[in-house]
């Protein structure tokens, strides 16, 4: 880039070492700068270039504060006045490396108690970015890496983008974290690329676990103009807008959708929410409502509606619930708590799996795929062996079909793979996963025959879901070497591993398995070898407690419906379905057998096990929730709605009542460290939604921890709102 000039800097506040602001911001603001320099264009005019830095390495992603955002504001003021002088012929705004903005500083909001601030921060956004809009000369955006929320929302108003081509990371996450697009996205968006393509960024992508968007997708919805290669990326850009001013680049724009198909689509959105959510989760709904208003609003009305919503929003208990979830999620899972030092790890060259079913075959490629070493499987027969082979032979070429590896790739998957009736196949294995029927004497057995072919120092990890792993090492030479690896099917989709350790287990073996988790791509948590460990321990307590109103009398209709208050990702029937009845069942008797009559048994589902009836209808295709069956009625016994069966909130009251009892003594008992864990567990193990922060938060808030328990979870303020009463 050729005649560059510092034009000067304007900051409201330095940057320490550690990125907090001195003298401005709120206490602990990351401080991003706005810093100017002229770019000459080839007619001889000039390009004002505004780069958003943080002053932080490029791992530190680049968020807005509101002092952050008040300086740029003052910048791009500044940038009006030269273009009204006629100094300018456009403004650009990009980023340092690797982010253009990551979002809002959301920690400075998350510790608000007066809602005129929270005012205050969204009218800001609004004050800035439409700056940009009303510069008096064209605008760009020069989207050079990660731009999310705010980030994006900046991009959406200038008046072109481009785009880096390696860019991986659009979106509009609000939605997902309890929030909205508030600064112009609800309006913006909708205006440039349709009310069915902001739908899909606004709420369908946020709430698919925060799905991203890639520069190349972004370019065919037509939320950027044009990508460029990103080794000179901001050289192009130049020369690009270059281009466009000269006038021998036409940008195309959208017309705006009919009233008829916006108001269809919004309709089709709304009744996807009910479906999904039951109205338990506010954001997504206000954001709907601004999305369907945005074809006729003025900009100014849509604008304070925005500020409106994201006001309320910043104050509500599902924003610092979500953040909470988030934090826990992203910042802490990186340091699993109560993990031995990762330096105690063995080196795994090699893995074996006792079996080669579902869970086993799932496995087998996930390892083979991310660990990139043999993979080494013993069946018991032939016939297995053969079905296993073509098990994973169908993952693998499903992965290849669907683009997510190459041919090339495919091919070298299959080949380190091994399925062998020969137990000495595993004896060179560093790690040994069994994966065989949950029955304990049959994987007690296992281990024993392991342990007379494998070297001292491999592991031997079970994926038990609810048995003891005490129990399988009891009678072994080494128990020490014994522990718990729980995934969760699908293998390759659920993010957690429960890392089960006995009083037996060395921290070489325990870090071992930490290893083998965090190289898998898992978010692993510690726990202590108690029946049903955290996930399944707790679903099953919300579906015993379920299934016992039905046994009382309850009909299963207003059984399944109870729990829709909380937003769940499916009804419990659905869930027994999707985990099967049978292993359901299993894992039920299992915690009845350990830990009593806290998890009655069911006749009525053993009923419909027995027959091999389904609990939900076969999926007719719609997509639409899966609601229980009401022929499965006549499988419990006695009349529907006798004296003492419960109401829709008295089933959710005893499912509260019990999973607050649950959780107090899995505390007690030490299953994992803290609260925390059980909560980072729920989220990614049992999809336990984002807005609630986890069960915690839930029961914290809604006061069933300590009615039941007698105490907070949680101390007051980690996820919800604090004590308004600090105010002025």
């Amino acid at each position: 880039m050729t005649g560059t000039a510092t034009t000067g800097t304007t900051t409201t506040g330095t940057t320490t070492a550690e990125g907090r602001a001195d003298g401005a911001g709120a206490p602990g603001e990351r401080v991003t700068h706005a810093l100017v320099r002229d770019v000459a264009l080839p007619d001889g005019g000039t390009l004002a270039l505004v780069t958003l830095d943080n002053g932080l390495d490029h791992t530190k992603p680049t968020t807005i504060g509101p002092a952050g955002m008040a300086e740029l504001r003052e910048v791009l003021l500044a940038q009006q006045a030269r273009a009204r002088a006629g100094e300018l012929r456009a403004v650009a705004v990009t980023g340092k490396p690797y982010y253009l903005a990551a979002g809002a500083d959301l920690r400075a909001v998350s510790g608000l108690v007066d809602p005129a601030l929270a005012r205050q921060i969204a009218e800001l956004g609004h004050a800035t970015y439409r700056l940009l809009g009303e510069m008096g000369v064209p605008t760009f955006a020069f989207v050079n890496g990660a731009a999310l929320g705010g980030g994006l929302e900046l991009a959406l108003a200038c008046t072109y983008r481009t785009v880096a081509a390696d860019v991986a990371a659009l979106a509009l996450p609000e939605t997902f974290l309890g929030l909205v697009p508030g600064w112009g996205g609800c309006y913006v968006l909708p205006r440039l690329i349709g009310v069915r393509g902001a739908i899909e960024m606004i709420l369908t992508r946020p709430l698919a676990n925060n799905r991203m968007t890639t520069a190349a997708q972004a370019h065919e919805m037509g939320l950027v103009d044009t990508v460029l290669h990103p080794a000179d990326f901001l050289e192009q850009s130049v020369a690009w807008a270059a281009r466009v001013l000269a006038g021998e680049v036409q940008v195309p724009r959208r017309a705006l959708d009919p009233q008829d198909e916006w108001d269809a689509v919004v309709a089709g959105a709304r009744a996807q929410l009910d479906r999904r959510l039951h109205g338990a989760k506010p954001a997504p709904y206000r954001a709907l409502e601004l999305v369907a208003a945005a074809r006729t609003a003025e900009q100014d009305v849509a604008f304070a509606a925005e500020d409106d919503a994201l006001t309320d929003l910043i104050m509500s208990d599902e924003l610092r619930a979500g953040l909470y979830a988030f934090d826990l999620t992203s910042r802490k899972a990186r340091t699993p708590a109560g993990a031995p030092s990762a330096e105690l790890a063995r080196p795994v060259r090699s893995v074996g799996i006792v079996g080669a079913g579902l869970m086993a075959g799932q496995l087998a490629v996930l390892v083979a795929r991310r660990l990139r070493v043999p993979v080494l499987m013993r069946e018991v027969d032939e016939d297995r062996v053969a079905a296993g082979l073509a098990g994973v032979r169908a993952q693998v070429e499903q992965l290849a079909r669907k683009g997510r590896i190459s041919e090339g790739e495919a091919n070298r998957i299959l080949g380190s793979v091994r399925i062998s009736t020969d137990l000495s196949t595993l004896a060179k294995a560093d790690v040994v996963v069994e994966a065989v029927t949950e029955v304990l004497p049959l994987k007690q057995r296992v281990f024993a025959e392991l342990e007379d072919v494998l070297d001292d120092a491999a592991v031997l990890a079970t994926n038990t879901s609810a048995l003891s792993v005490t129990a399988m090492g009891a009678h072994l030479r080494r128990p020490e070497r014994v522990v718990g690896l729980h995934f969760f099917n699908p293998v390759a989709q659920m993010p957690l591993v429960e890392v089960v350790r006995t009083p037996a287990s060395d921290d070489a073996a325990v870090a071992t398995a930490f290893a083998v988790a965090k190289a898998l791509g898992k978010t692993a948590v510690g726990v202590a070898d108690r029946p049903g460990f955290v996930v399944n321990r707790l679903l099953l307590r919300m579906l015993a407690e379920v299934a016992a109103a039905v046994e009382g009398g309850t009909p299963v209709q207003v059984a399944d419906r109870a729990l829709r208050p909380l937003g769940l990702p499916m009804g419990p029937f659905a869930l027994i379905q999707l985990v099967g009845l049978p292993v359901a069942l299993h894992v039920l008797r299992s915690l009845h057998e350990d830990l009593g009559e806290r998890y009655p048994l069911s006749p009525g589902l053993e009923r419909l096990a027995a027959e091999g009836r389904r609990v939900v209808p076969e999926p007719d295709g719609s997509g639409a929730e899966a609601d229980v069956d009401p022929a499965i009625q006549d499988a419990f016994d006695g009349p529907v709605g006798r004296a003492g069966s419960l109401d829709e909130q008295g089933v959710l009251d005893a499912v509260l009542g019990g999973l607050a009892q649950e959780i107090g003594l899995m505390l007690d008992e030490g299953v994992v460290e803290g609260p925390e864990q059980i909560d980072l567990c729920m989220v990614l193990g049992a999809g336990w939604p984002f807005h609630l922060g986890g069960i915690c938060p839930y029961l914290d808030r809604t006061g069933w921890s300590e009615r039941v328990i007698g105490r907070r979870l949680l101390p007051r303020g980690t996820a919800d709102v604090p004590d308004r009463a600090t105010v002025g």
